[in-house]
């Protein structure tokens, strides 16, 4: 007796999608992908590798997800990360939403509304549709515990039971992350030569450049300043160098921009796995 097996494409749907992190792993898993947005993210890198839609998110209903497998999302972190920095400026404002005199619902519309379209897409399809949605370890003070850490990838929502483990480059390749900036400190995946860590031995990160001092490679040229690439690509860990994309630019560059999205984009292996466990089985008829 011959089995016919039914094969149809699943849909998924990428809302705030970005450069697209979640939807190349929805892609490399056979999903067809739609990406909401409010901008088109396009700074010589290639751009969304999917249908795009520009779209204010907030406007948005359910219903249009009917037909969609799985729904994923990234809302914006910038303001969740500021907040989390030790600066006096980030605890004003973190203090300003606690007291009430910062709308927190403002702050949280947009990992709100995620939840919200789930809740439409599912009454409109008669079935379950599970959500995931990515932000940063500072938003948690302001929607609530993650269920899931993947690095500084931290999941809500239909977290599958079984994730994977993030491959931590240092500890897996060169012991502790307390090693970074010293003799022969060699991150997997770098030039060393090209790539010079310059955190002061003993110091603070946030003293780089102050009097008294040591630098590993400091610039006598920009005295006072942090001056070196990391071990990052310059990124300086989220703070910007002098010689980065994220220092060197203006903040409406498009190095900037992109070296800003790269730095939150879904990585790839953890977009597949979710894609894999929330793919629907197909059924024999």
């Amino acid at each position: 007796m011959c089995c016919v097996v039914a094969s149809v494409t699943p849909l998924a749907i990428d809302i705030c999608c970005g450069l697209g992190g979640w939807t190349e792993g929805l892609l490399a898993e056979s999903f067809d992908v739609i990406g909401f947005d409010i901008e088109r993210h396009d700074y010589g890198t290639g751009g969304y590798p999917a249908q795009l839609v520009l779209q204010d998110v907030l406007t948005l209903h359910g219903s249009q997800f009917r037909d969609a497998a799985l729904i994923v999302a990234s809302p914006p972190c910038q303001e969740f990360s500021y907040m989390a920095m030790p600066w006096s400026r980030a605890k004003a404002i973190a203090a300003e939403y606690r007291s009430g005199a910062r709308d927190v619902k403002k702050l949280t519309a947009l990992f709100d509304a995620c939840f919200r379209i789930q809740r439409e897409a599912i009454e409109a399809a008669g079935h379950f549709i599970p959500l995931i949605v990515e932000n940063v370890r500072g938003a948690q003070p302001w929607v609530g515990r993650a269920r899931w850490a993947y690095g500084s990838f931290m999941l809500w929502g239909d977290v599958p039971a079984l994730m994977p483990m993030e491959k931590r480059l240092a500890k897996q390749h060169i012991g502790s992350w307390s090693d970074y900036g010293k003799p022969g400190y060699v991150p997997f995946g770098f030039n060393r030569e090209a790539e010079k860590a310059i955190k002061n031995n003993g110091g603070s990160w946030f003293n780089i450049g102050s009097p008294g001092q040591k630098e590993l490679n400091r610039n006598p040229v920009h005295e006072g300043t942090k001056a070196g690439k990391d071990a990052f690509g310059g990124y300086g860990g989220g703070f910007g160098w002098d010689c980065s994309p994220m220092r060197r630019n203006s903040s409406k560059s498009n190095a900037r921009k992109a070296a800003s999205a790269a730095i939150a984009k879904i990585p790839l292996p953890l977009a597949r796995h979710i894609a894999k466990s929330w793919k629907p089985v197909e059924v024999p008829f």
